[in-house]
Parts: structure tokens; C-alpha cells; sequence
């Protein structure tokens, strides 16, 4: 079977997080320990289309068996946004900066917030992973988790919106203030991962 992944991710968080959704089964590396320097660029219109062009990328560079994602935050309020330029709503990676924006437009949209302390509309956490096995065409593998947005920020945990999403299995507390184990069993990446092990171990 195979159990070393390069994970396409300069992120720590994720980085992380994967190897603890993974577990001891998998060795996820990061494309620093593969030798890869560089990240794609991330041109594609969809979650899928971006998360392929990561994991090519670094497919084509150290020829492993690798994985991306891309996965964002969609407020249905606002039309979907931020979706795909979840990381760069308002800044590039500056998370405070995209919350400040998230939480100014909906306050804008003179949504009344209900308790506890949460925007009325609906939003989620989605994520498309996608797997490449050195001989094999690409596989992907989806997750989501529903929400709603937070009236301000709570918690020290996770990272990204974190902060204010309040997922609909804990409504009382934020992804944030959960334990890092009961985050990424609901996560959106954690429903992605869990599919891509659980597929891995059915070819191996």
C-alpha cells in the first residue's frame, strides 16, 4: 500500500491536520521534503480545477504519489462568496483582514442575527481533494460541513475562518473553540481525507 503522500501545502495548519486525519497509517510529507519548491498557480473556476492544478504541479516535479486540496468558505448570503478566493477575500492569506470583510458585508446586508449570536444564512466549509498515483489518472474526493457565520470572532484554535463558522453538529461554539480531534471529525478536509484513505486502502 502506499503510505508516503506528498501533501501540496505550504500551510502548517493543514499540513497538520491531514497527517491527524491520516493517521500512522500514511507518512505525509510536505513538498519541502519532497524537494519541490514553488506552488501552482491557482487559475481554475472551481475547487476542483484549482486543487488538480496544485496536485500536477507538484506531481510533475517529484513524481510521488501526491495529494492537493482547495477549499474555501460559502456564505449562500453572499452569493457564495468568498468560495474560491477564500484566502484572499480581502487580502492574500490575511485571514483577519477576510473575516473583517465577510462579517462587514453580511452586517451590511441588515441580516439580524439570531442566536446564538449567528447569522441567519446558511453557509459551509467545502473541500475537493485530489489524488495523484504515479501510473494512475487523477481521483478527487469531496467534504463539506454546514454552518452559519458567527456574529464575531471566538476561539484560539484552527486557523482561516475558523474563527467564525459555527458548524451545525457543535451550534454553540465556533470551529475554533473545539478540540482539534472533534474539528477534524466534522471537518470538510476531514471528509475528504477519510474518502481518500478509505479508497486507498480498497486499491492496496
Amino acid at each position: 500500500m502506499t503510505n508516503k503522500l506528498v501533501f501540496a501545502t505550504g500551510n502548517p495548519g493543514k499540513l497538520r491536520e491531514a497527517r491527524e486525519i491520516l493517521g500512522a497509517a500514511f507518512e505525509v510529507l510536505s513538498p519541502a521534503d519532497a524537494g519541490v519548491s514553488g506552488e501552482a498557480e491557482e487559475t481554475g473556476s472551481t475547487f476542483k480545477e484549482n486543487s488538480l492544478l496544485k496536485a500536477q504541479y507538484l506531481f510533475d516535479r517529484c513524481g510521488l504519489a501526491c495529494f492537493a486540496d482547495d477549499s474555501g468558505l460559502e456564505v449562500d448570503d453572499l452569493g457564495g462568496a468568498p468560495g474560491i478566493y477564500s484566502a484572499r477575500y480581502a487580502s492574500d492569506h490575511n485571514f483577519a483582514d477576510n473575516i473583517d470583510r465577510v462579517l462587514t458585508e453580511l452586517t451590511q446586508l441588515g441580516s439580524v442575527p439570531s442566536a446564538p449570536g449567528t447569522f441567519p444564512g446558511k453557509a459551509r466549509f467545502r473541500c475537493v481533494a485530489t489524488l495523484i498515483l504515479p501510473g494512475r489518472e487523477p481521483v478527487f474526493f469531496d467534504g463539506a460541513v454546514e454552518g452559519r457565520i458567527a456574529r464575531r470572532r471566538c476561539g484560539a484554535g484552527g486557523f482561516g475562518y475558523d474563527p467564525v463558522f459555527v458548524a451545525d453538529a457543535y451550534p454553540d461554539r465556533t470551529i475554533a473553540e473545539l478540540p482539534e480531534d472533534v474539528k477534524n471529525g466534522i471537518s470538510h478536509r476531514g471528509v475528504a481525507l477519510r474518502k481518500m484513505a478509505a479508497w486507498l486502502a480498497e486499491q492496496f
